[in-house]
């Protein structure tokens, strides 16, 4: 029977598991020296929250492994022999397989800051970065203050999770403006603002020099470039994350940042494999990046490759770009593309819309010459994913979604609705004199 190993327990990993399973009776081993069980990486901060148990954050009984045939084996991969076609495991013991998927994620960034290795000094990555910060940080009489080191959105839930438990947060980001390389100037504003407000030491234009040492080998203290020495207990580094491939070196497998593939997902070993994370596509596929850190994105890669693992080759095609995440309590959407000031291109024009008094915004982007609809961000108003999806495939213009904007609108029907504002200011500035449409549930369910 034809073997499939698997590296790394994520999502991705996991997914690419289930889905061969669903297609076939091959033997499946899931290797991982994490946890011995999948959990849901990105439910660790409500853990240290209070918000639930760890165990809650396993989608499957222990059961469900056994009772689908996935072997799981708690062990560190140290090499691969694809000649061989075994994996040396860290204990001295090899594995062998027929076909090897590589799912073993990201790792926090380090760039060489002197006393980036002392205790207290971590990432927010994995179940070992959560057992940590319980041990330095587990209150604001153990832990007098925290620093935390880079401006994205693992940055910004570290410092939620720090501020829970009353835990002074100095917040150092080397941009003039929160993830302004991400978000147009008037979204990183209000985020600005919206960090502060929580009572977080916002240290923008600011970067980590040093990281000093008690004379226990523990973070006591951090230096910046404008010359500061701040005293603080633990520093948490969320300056991004690098593809966890550093095991691959001369496995003859071809690693630039991540693991090449090509849209089968394929390396250029012969029956070896990458998803999630870790892989990185040798050619970009549209505005994406070649690797996407993103959890929708491994599972999508799990589900492609198991495909093409069983049989029926599948290209992975991840569709219209959307993300959402949380920027302390204010919610954030993104569907197609909406580039900074730093990385749009000439021809794209963006409306924004901020409410006067609430951290709520919207940012629309549109073709200054055709007027196509390129994409939206959304501050503290759901709105519903096949609908935008459905418009960027069919290529609507900026005025078609202002008319219609309300069937987008997710937000249970007695929440405040803000479309009436927000197309006043779109006809204000564009000239236009649309009226927006009521919403219609024939149009929401319609398909695409």
């Amino acid at each position: 029977m034809q073997h499939i190993v698997i590296i790394g327990n994520g999502i991705s990993g996991v997914t690419a598991a289930r889905h061969i399973r669903k297609l076939s009776d091959k033997q499946i081993t899931i290797i991982s020296a994490e946890t011995d069980y999948f959990f849901s990486r990105t439910a660790l901060m409500y853990v240290y929250m209070g918000h639930m148990k760890f165990e809650h954050t396993q989608p499957y009984e222990h059961w469900f492994w056994k009772k689908n045939r996935i072997a799981l084996l708690k062990a560190y991969v140290e090499s691969i022999d694809h000649r061989k076609k075994t994996l040396r495991l860290k204990d001295g013991k090899f594995i062998t397989y027929d076909k090897l998927i590589i799912a073993t994620g990201s790792k926090p960034n380090k760039f060489g800051w002197p006393g980036q290795d002392l205790k207290g000094v971590q990432g927010l990555y994995s179940k070992q970065d959560l057992d940590c910060l319980e041990a330095y940080a587990p209150n604001n009489k153990i832990c007098n203050r925290a620093v935390i080191v880079g401006g994205g959105l693992i940055g910004i839930e570290l410092a939620e999770m720090l501020r829970s438990r009353n835990i002074p947060v100095t917040f150092l980001v080397r941009e003039d403006s929160f993830w302004n390389g991400v978000l147009p100037k008037g979204e990183s504003q209000m985020i600005n603002e919206h960090i502060l407000e929580h009572h977080i030491d916002l240290r923008l234009s600011t970067n980590l020099t040093e990281i000093l040492p008690d004379e226990t080998g523990r973070v006591k203290a951090i230096k910046t470039d404008k010359g500061e020495t701040i005293a603080c207990n633990v520093v948490g580094l969320t300056a991004g994350v690098t593809p966890n491939v550093d095991f691959l070196k001369d496995s003859g497998i071809e690693v630039g940042r991540g693991v090449k593939v090509n849209r089968l997902l394929e390396t250029n070993i012969e029956d070896i494999y990458a998803i999630g994370d870790c892989a990185e596509q040798q050619d970009p596929i549209g505005n994406r990046r070649p690797i996407e850190a993103v959890w929708y994105t491994g599972r999508m890669m799990g589900e492609t490759v198991a495909q093409t693992i069983c049989g029926h080759n599948t290209e992975y095609k991840p569709g219209h770009w959307f993300n959402s995440a949380k920027f302390l309590e204010v919610e954030y959407q993104t569907y197609g593309w909406v580039f900074s000031e730093i990385t749009k291109k000439d021809s794209e024009k963006h409306f924004h819309w901020r409410h006067p008094k609430e951290k709520i915004c919207i940012t629309v982007a549109y073709d200054s010459h055709t007027k196509r609809f390129l994409g939206i961000n959304t501050f503290g108003i759901r709105m519903r994913h096949e609908i935008f999806d459905r418009w960027l495939t069919e290529e609507r213009t900026v005025e078609y979604v202002m008319e219609y904007l309300k069937d987008a609108n997710f937000d249970p029907e007695f929440y405040t609705q803000y479309e009436h504002d927000i197309v006043l200011k779109f006809n204000s500035e564009m000239g236009t004199s649309i009226a927006p449409k009521k919403k219609s549930w024939k149009r929401i369910f319609k398909t695409a």
